[in-house]
């Protein structure tokens, strides 16, 4: 099991930037997978970026590609999510999750329901 703690968000103008943190529990971080996923009220919880365990596989939404980088420190337990040239569009609670299964329904693991484990969120706010 592992417990995810998300923190970075806050209040940015568009066209600036933010770097998302995940802090994961445990000694076996590198056995998950990781994404990022967001919901703006009254939204559905929607994919934003996948790493595999290694970091050397990424996946992004295209409303955030180009714009966002995901990375991961498995030495510090540690997934990122680097968001540049925000859009007031992003504002929204951001979510990190783990999922430890060898083989998921999607290759990129793009829906909510491929992953075991799920932070608290963080709120990031762009304004116009």
């Amino acid at each position: 099991q592992v417990q995810l703690v998300e923190s970075g968000g806050g209040l940015v103008q568009a066209g600036g930037s933010l770097r998302l943190s995940c802090a994961a529990s445990g000694r076996t971080f590198s056995r998950y997978h990781m994404g990022w996923f967001r919901q703006a009220p009254g939204k559905e919880r929607e994919f934003v970026a996948y790493i595999n365990r290694s970091g050397d596989i990424t996946y992004y939404a295209d409303s955030v590609k180009g714009r966002f980088t995901i990375s991961r420190d498995n030495a510090e337990n540690t997934v990122y999510l680097q968001m540049n040239s925000l859009k007031p569009e992003d504002t929204a609670d951001y979510f990190c999750a783990a999922d430890a299964k060898d083989y998921s329904g999607s290759f990129y693991r793009v829906s909510f329901y491929e992953y075991e484990y799920w932070g608290q969120g963080t709120q990031v706010t762009v304004s116009s």
